[in-house]
């Protein structure tokens, strides 16, 4: 599965193409890539990798490109965006650092980080210039059709969502450590400025996750409608 995105800044075309199943070789040589790419670079704390499993940081080496084609632009210069899927196109006339923040997170979801790769299902159903809504309410239902599926083949699922909280945790962390890495790479601010807002997102499902759900719990329900399907007293149920 491939996505494209192509960034139109004032007459100039930047195009990127995100292969989400794409295999990362841990022992390749690379000796073109940047001193803040080596993994022990600011490495996340809580990255279970060593040098001995690879010299780079997987998702430095997938953003390296990226940082480098927009490490001296401003946050909030204007640019039109444009996304395509195989299924659908997305375009947005935007600032780089909402364009930039939505391909930086497809770029970092599909990676080969042991961390990362827990939102591969993210990635394979990609919302570009998703909203902080967005995120909570597609994350949450991701992570509860996990969890129906484990239900299904006899595991025990986690309706209280805990597992979801740890993960925004260790991505909390992760985050923080990489904001670190691409802070001395950036001249301007459009990828400190994406990732920190990619930072927040994630932050809002670990520290306040039930107030994010109920904040969007009025999209999902309405009093006044009755359901499509009555169920009636006593029926056996899906669970």
């Amino acid at each position: 599965m491939k996505i494209q995105y192509r960034f139109d800044i004032e007459g100039t075309a930047l195009e990127y193409e995100v292969d989400v199943d794409r295999h990362f070789d841990f022992n390749a040589e690379r000796q073109d890539a940047p001193e803040w790419a080596k993994l022990k670079h600011n490495q996340c704390p809580n990255c279970p990798l060593t040098v001995k499993d690879c010299q780079y940081c997987p998702v430095a080496i997938d953003l390296s490109a990226v940082v480098t084609d927009f490490q001296q632009m401003p946050a909030q210069k204007t640019a039109m965006v444009r996304v395509s899927t195989p299924e659908r196109e997305y375009k947005k006339e935007t600032r780089l650092e909402e364009g930039l923040r939505s391909l930086m997170g497809l770029i970092m979801g599909s990676s080969a980080c042991p961390i990362l790769t827990q939102l591969k299902p993210n990635a394979r159903n990609h919302l570009p210039f998703a909203s902080q809504d967005d995120f909570i309410i597609r994350s949450t239902a991701l992570y509860l059709l996990k969890q129906y599926f484990n239900y299904r083949e006899g595991k025990r699922p986690d309706w209280e969502l805990q597992g979801l909280i740890s993960l925004n945790q260790e991505l909390q962390t992760l985050n923080e450590a990489f904001w670190g890495r691409v802070k001395e790479a950036c001249e301007g601010d459009s990828n400190l400025q994406a990732l920190l807002s990619f930072l927040d997102m994630s932050s809002s499902v670990s520290y306040s996750l039930e107030a994010q759900l109920q904040k969007v719990k009025p999209l999902m329900t309405d009093e006044d409608i009755s359901p499509a399907i009555a169920v009636r007293s006593g029926e056996a149920g899906l669970f």
